[in-house]
């Protein structure tokens, strides 16, 4: 794990601020989005937009976090697979204010919050089971498959779990059959997200943090390499996004 930098009293309680507002503001579009519920999709995924993009501007307003975004060529307008890093809760907010169509392949267990696994399964979530086996996967394949169909981008964390900036773990293979279940190149992002905003962080530091959208990665490769080479590309980018003499976690080279 990183060592977390001494927050200032500022930042702490711009901080404060910010997760009081978060989390009444969220469960209350949650609340509110439960009366929404007989409403058509495409409805409520402008609603959760809405959301994601107030919560971005609260971000920037209260903890002074820019984002920037790099290789916006990239971001797919149709049917995609989007393999991200996965460093903080903000990563799981992002893809709904870039994307026009976004998908989120979640853990089963999300989806069993009350009220909010609700929504969130209206919405087109894809529940994975991660101790399901063969046939979660051919499920969650089978879902998100069906999504892309209808023109959604489906947005997978391939590491399966957040990481803190610099960590390496090995890249769940689920990804691969994604891909192929969506017939379009995977299209790898990196990002530093994790350096304003830790995995068990109170403290939300102000800066501007990184997202990289890089090149879609190379059609028709076998799935161990196709794998691989997204792993190569997702952390040495996101690694160069770190700052100067960033400190690294001791297990920086698993994986």
């Amino acid at each position: 794990m990183n060592p977390e930098p001494p927050a200032s009293l500022l930042v702490l309680l711009r901080s404060a601020l910010f997760n009081l507002l978060f989390f009444g503001l969220t469960a209350g579009c949650v609340t509110l989005g439960m009366l929404m519920l007989p409403l058509s999709r495409r409805l409520i995924r402008r609603y959760v937009q809405g959301w994601a993009k107030l919560m971005l501007w609260l971000l920037r307003v209260v903890c002074g976090i820019h984002v920037r975004v790099t290789g916006r060529e990239h971001l797919p307008t149709g049917p995609a697979v989007l393999a991200a890093k996965h460093q903080s809760a903000f990563d799981t907010i992002v893809w709904l204010a870039l994307l026009p169509d976004p998908v989120y392949v979640l853990k089963q267990e999300l989806l069993r919050i009350p009220v909010w696994g609700t929504l969130a399964r209206k919405y087109g979530a894809v529940a994975v089971d991660r101790a399901g086996g063969a046939n979660a996967l051919k499920r969650m394949v089978r879902e998100a498959g069906a999504a892309a169909a209808e023109g959604s981008q489906i947005i997978i964390f391939p590491e399966g779990t957040r990481t803190s900036p610099g960590q390496r773990v090995p890249y769940l293979p689920g990804v691969v059959a994604l891909g192929a279940a969506v017939g379009r190149p995977i299209i790898p992002a990196a990002t530093d997200s994790g350096v304003f905003w830790g995995r068990r962080s109170f403290a939300k530091y102000p800066g501007t943090l990184t997202v990289a959208v890089l090149p879609p990665l190379p059609e028709g490769l076998p799935r161990a390499k196709l794998l691989a080479q997204m792993q190569e590309a997702i952390e040495s980018e996101s690694l160069r996004l770190l700052p100067a003499n960033y400190p690294l976690p001791v297990d920086n080279s698993v994986g």
